[in-house]
């Protein structure tokens, strides 16, 4: 279940309760194996996700204090998971808003891994939208997975997050695409003019009647 989680399935509502029931019956185990805290970690951050819309706003900081926890959990057995750094960032961004704590932990998702496909995919839109406030360095890793995300031909992803959270910083990330293959590149630009958008792409030029 946690798989599926992980790449967006849902699930009826208390579906995912009910699977966590076993976790909360009877004493703490001694010894823990890290998979299923890497599970129960990622069960209880969709269950904290979905209460912000179905439950009351006690019962809803009720569990994402439980997610925080399991979260911190699971790190401890594994402080080189991306995604749950990730998720992390992602939660605490909801719940203190964005200061250099919660930063830290998106940097340590791209520390530990900085070339996850699956990842990337979910971390790029987040990091452009906090772009503006992050550190230079940082800045620098952000706008290299982008171009990693259009080069590894994720064009539609790469357009919606320029179109979206990346749009006030779309000059530089359209001028870092001019390494990428030709291909991708091209597919790029072809995906912004037939959304409307008349952009510049390093290296193509594309057919005016593509902008009518």
């Amino acid at each position: 279940m946690a798989a599926r989680i992980i790449v967006d399935d849902r699930f009826k509502s208390g579906a995912l309760s009910q699977v966590l029931l076993p976790t909360m019956a009877g004493s703490e185990a001694v010894v823990r194996r890290s998979d299923l805290t890497r599970a129960e970690a990622v069960i209880r951050l969709r269950i904290a996700e979905e209460s912000v819309a179905r439950k009351s706003s006690e019962e809803a900081d009720r569990d994402a204090s439980a997610a925080g926890y399991a979260l911190k959990s699971s790190l401890m057995f594994n402080p080189a998971d991306s995604f749950l750094w990730l998720m992390m960032y992602s939660q605490e961004i909801k719940r203190s808003g964005f200061d250099a704590r919660t930063v830290g932990f998106l940097s340590q998702s791209y520390a530990t891994g900085p070339l996850e496909g699956w990842i990337t995919l979910r971390r790029n839109r987040l990091a452009l939208a906090a772009f503006a406030g992050l550190a230079e360095t940082m800045q620098a890793e952000v706008v290299a997975e982008f171009v990693a995300m259009v080069n590894s031909e994720f064009v539609e992803d790469g357009a919606l997050n320029l179109m979206g959270v990346g749009w006030p910083h779309r000059d530089r990330l359209l001028a870092s695409l001019v390494d990428v293959d030709l291909i991708p590149r091209e597919a790029f630009a072809k995906k912004l003019s037939r959304e409307g958008l008349k952009v510049s792409v390093p290296g193509v030029e594309l057919d005016d009647r593509l902008w009518r």
